[in-house]
């Protein structure tokens, strides 16, 4: 292992400087100083920023290559700023369950240790997704969520889904794995928590059958792994079905963070999932909120897609500057979120347009932030031209300004230029409520520029600018 792959790891293509992780031995934990929101167990504030990275691309399979490949990505989102990945352990990569049920490969597990030697040399920490697939029918034709080696009639503990989540034999092996992992991986600083299964309600089960065996799960995590956050995800948040579900699933106990996964799909059930991202997005997150969870919310999978999830968005390819990833970083957090919108399509989106920039650009906007201490409450400020969204914290004013005539379907799908903003003006006299104002500074997240805000007597001028600002008012 420490010859070979930690070698493989370490090498590779020419890196560009890390970005400093300043509590390497630190883990993730929900803050005590309030629990919408994460911090280190040194008492640092951590905001994860980041983005999905299931695993390394088809065309890096074999060993050294795919190292390569999630060593180059990793580069690239430290240098912007970024701390935060979620991989699946359970994709052909990293899968240590693939030859027998029950059965688990060292050298497989090799490789997940290795990402995360380069997770700790990055400054990343890791959310590792345990289990994706969703049949165990052979005649499923999603191939890539089959797993065939759990079924009765192959050596497996199960006859279908159902079975396999309330079977005794089937849930003590899915405790013996958790052991046979946490063993190995548990308890790490790299590790930013464990996550049961990628969109357990996709599953070919009923609910009865998962949510019972995800809250049983989730406590055999937190005494496995005790310092490691646990949590579970639901699919898309697109239709008034899954809202009772999404309710009973962001306050179970024993699941620490309200997460939730909403994209950009015109074929979606709901109609706000098909306008502005930055809509959708803080809607989800406003939605969690309201169930009054007392833990962090995150949009853990956001993007756009064709219809129904039929592929990846078409107009990826128009948006160079990356709009749509902007919205999912930005809208989530603005709107009361732990962190920004995690983003999917990794490779077919960020990687092809190199977009990794925009990952930077909301981590400047909320660097040396500390939203514990905050204490933020989000709201939106009424403007004729932009929607803006505001987080009153007890020291700092945050706002996000965004052009309500710039959208997804103005820009990509119209090829309308953005408009250069001049004049616009924000009257923030009742957001302060009283407070005297220290300094005020905007950042154009657009051109990575700070500037000193003009402000005269609660009104707040804004410097020209296109699709979005971010204004920063300390109070004293």
């Amino acid at each position: 292992m420490k010859s070979n792959l930690l070698a493989i790891c370490l090498s590779g293509c020419a890196l560009a400087a890390v970005a400093a992780d300043t509590a390497p031995d630190s883990c993730v934990r929900i803050s005590p100083r309030d629990t919408r929101y994460l911090e280190l167990s040194n008492g640092q504030p951590y905001v994860p920023i980041g983005l999905n990275m299931v695993g390394p691309d088809a065309k890096s399979s074999d060993e050294a290559g795919g190292l390569r490949c999630m060593e180059t990505w990793f580069q690239k989102l430290s240098t912007n700023g970024g701390n935060y990945v979620r991989i699946w352990i359970s994709s052909g990569f990293f899968d240590v369950e693939h030859e027998r049920s029950g059965v688990y490969d060292e050298a497989q597990a090799k490789r997940i240790e290795a990402v995360l030697v380069l997770a700790k040399k990055y400054g990343i920490r890791v959310k590792l997704c345990l289990e994706h697939f969703r049949s165990l029918d052979p005649q499923s034709k999603q191939a890539w969520a089959q797993k065939l080696l759990h079924r009765a009639d192959r050596g497996g503990p199960a006859t279908d889904m159902n079975d396999f989540f309330t079977n005794e034999r089937s849930r003590a092996q899915f405790k013996a794995k958790l052991a046979w992992l946490t063993q190995r991986f548990g308890n790490r600083p790299e590790v930013f928590g464990w996550e049961l299964w990628n969109e357990v309600n996709a599953v070919s089960a009923k609910a009865e059958a998962y949510m019972p065996w995800t809250q049983t799960m989730l406590a055999e995590l937190h005494r496995l792994t005790p310092q490691n956050l646990a949590v579970q995800s639901l699919g898309s948040y697109d239709r008034t079905s899954s809202r009772e579900l999404y309710r009973r699933h962001s306050l179970m106990p024993g699941n620490d963070l309200a997460q939730v996964h909403r994209y950009l799909d015109g074929g979606a059930s709901w109609e706000i999932c098909h306008g502005p991202v930055d809509v959708l997005a803080a809607d989800a997150v406003r939605e969690l909120l309201a169930f009054q969870p007392g833990r962090p919310v995150l949009l853990a999978e956001s993007g756009a897609v064709e219809n129904n999830h039929s592929g990846p968005f078409k107009l990826y390819a128009k948006d160079k500057e990356g709009l749509i990833l902007h919205d999912v970083l930005f809208a989530p957090f603005f709107a009361g979120a732990a962190g920004p919108g995690h983003c999917w399509h990794w490779n077919q989106y960020v990687e092809r347009n190199n977009l990794w920039w925009q990952i930077g650009r909301f981590a400047n906007a909320v660097k040396d932030l500390d939203p514990p201490a905050e204490h933020f409450q989000p709201s939106m400020l009424a403007h004729p031209r932009l929607r803006v969204y505001q987080l009153h914290g007890r020291h700092t004013l945050l706002l996000w300004c965004r052009d309500g005539q710039n959208t997804w379907q103005a820009e990509l799908a119209q090829g309308q230029q953005p408009e250069t903003l001049t004049g616009q003006t924000l009257d923030l006299a009742a957001a302060l409520q009283g407070a005297k104002v220290a300094t005020v500074k905007i950042y154009d997240p657009w051109r990575d520029r700070w500037s000193d805000g003009v402000w005269n007597n609660g009104q707040l001028t804004l410097p020209a600018f296109s699709r979005s600002i971010v204004v920063r008012i300390e109070k004293r």
